[in-house]
């Protein structure tokens, strides 16, 4: 099977996470999903094949070296964003993309604009997979799940390469936060991982957002709007001047590279009550921790102003900065950077405008590191992954493991 064929396989598969579940997997197509892939990697040789309670994929290409080489890891999640629907995907292969728009869908006019999304142009005379512009296409990570796949297929092929021994993991939910909540580190048993979650060709990333979520919740008090003056407490106007009161320009539409931002993603109302849910987020530790006060200052001074508990926070950390943790081992960086040199990619080393499993992972004793899968625009109808950027993510991590072997 080509990694082509193979990624097309993936995202076949329904696998939209869902945070309001509270179960593991949130959704039971990521465990069909994750059922198919035990079946596919028992097939093509791996060993030590298992899939746990709560959805999580881990499998051994055990070592074909006499030399005393570190074990690490590939890893990437099963499930695509709930911000848009990944049901029923129909990819449709652009062969030797011309450079012009793409019409995606005929009968919704839905195209895919050269002047919105310059970046396509870099892949002229490629191919590229693109959706039919009704859905996401689940690039991300169904690339990163095909190129890992497909790595360890080649190898298995191709057993003049010496490598030590491999561990691959796959994590449901990593979408909504929560990819690494099951995932036993010590079980999985590598010095050292790599998440294939990354987007364009050659993106090579250690740092990333520190990050929390905060919802304020805001109690009002209703009475008849013809009787309301001095007794009314409109909880969606306090709402209204609560978002009012941080930085206008530090949202996401006006960042970028370091930027951090507060994010509104949801919000909740009626005069009695409403609620805010934001994410936070900043590279910086100390940046990071000033934003989270200034909420909580914020809410001090909403209820300052009217009565006391008008305003109520729930704030909980998500995941931090992984570069406190891979600095110290930035060998494995180094290795990865190597790995792409010689598959002809250069390496961009970027920091992450987001979190991966790795940045959690990295934090349990699993420095992990993100490698380009090769997609763009995720999370939305004009998401799109050229093939060769997954076949030269696959090289890389063929490389990772020679030259890791050979050193």
């Amino acid at each position: 099977m080509t990694i082509t064929e193979r990624f097309l396989k993936y995202v076949s598969f329904t696998t939209t996470s869902d945070e309001n579940t509270k179960m593991t997997p949130s959704t039971p197509g990521q465990l069909v999903f994750a059922q198919y892939l035990l079946e596919e990697l028992k097939s093509i040789g791996l060993q030590e094949v298992d899939l746990d309670k709560n959805g999580y994929v881990m499998a051994t290409l055990p070592a074909n070296t006499n030399k005393n080489v570190p074990t690490i890891g590939f890893i990437s999640h099963m499930d695509t964003s709930p911000d848009m629907s990944g049901r029923n995907v129909k990819p449709r292969i652009v062969n030797n993309y011309d450079g012009n728009d793409i019409l995606l869908n005929d009968e919704k006019v839905i195209v895919l604009e050269t002047e919105k999304y310059p970046e396509i142009l870099q892949y002229k005379g490629q191919d590229i997979i693109v959706t039919d512009g009704t859905t996401l296409l689940g690039a991300d990570d169904k690339a990163g799940l095909a190129e890992i796949v497909s790595a360890m297929e080649y190898l298995i092929a191709h057993p003049e390469i010496k490598h030590g021994k491999i561990r691959i993991g796959f994590t449901p939910d990593e979408e909504i936060g929560q990819g690494a909540d099951h995932f036993d580190v010590q079980k999985f048993g590598a010095e050292w991982a790599y998440t294939m979650d990354g987007g364009e060709i050659g993106e090579l990333e250690y740092e990333n957002f520190n990050a929390a979520t905060a919802k304020i919740t805001f109690q009002g008090l209703n009475v008849h709007p013809g009787y309301a003056k001095h007794k009314m407490l409109n909880s969606m106007r306090v709402a209204q001047q609560f978002a009012s009161m941080l930085p206008r320009h530090e949202t996401p539409e006006h960042t970028e590279k370091y930027e951090g931002f507060y994010h509104l993603v949801g919000m909740e109302g009626t005069v009695e009550k409403s609620s805010l849910t934001y994410i936070i987020r900043d590279h910086d530790r100390d940046r990071f921790d000033r934003r989270k006060k200034e909420v909580q200052h914020l809410v001090n001074k909403i209820n300052a102003e009217f009565e006391e508990n008008t305003a109520t926070l729930e704030m909980r950390d998500q995941y931090y900065n992984m570069r406190e943790k891979v600095e110290p081992v930035m060998h494995i960086v180094d290795l990865a950077f190597k790995a792409m040199e010689a598959v002809g990619v250069k390496p961009n080393v970027k920091p992450i405008r987001g979190g991966t499993d790795g940045a959690r992972l990295s934090f349990e004793g699993l420095p992990c590191p993100n490698i380009f899968a090769g997609g763009h625009n995720f999370h939305g109808r004009f998401e799109y992954v050229p093939v060769q950027s997954m076949e030269k993510a696959m090289m890389v991590i063929v490389n990772i493991v020679s030259i890791l072997e050979a050193q």
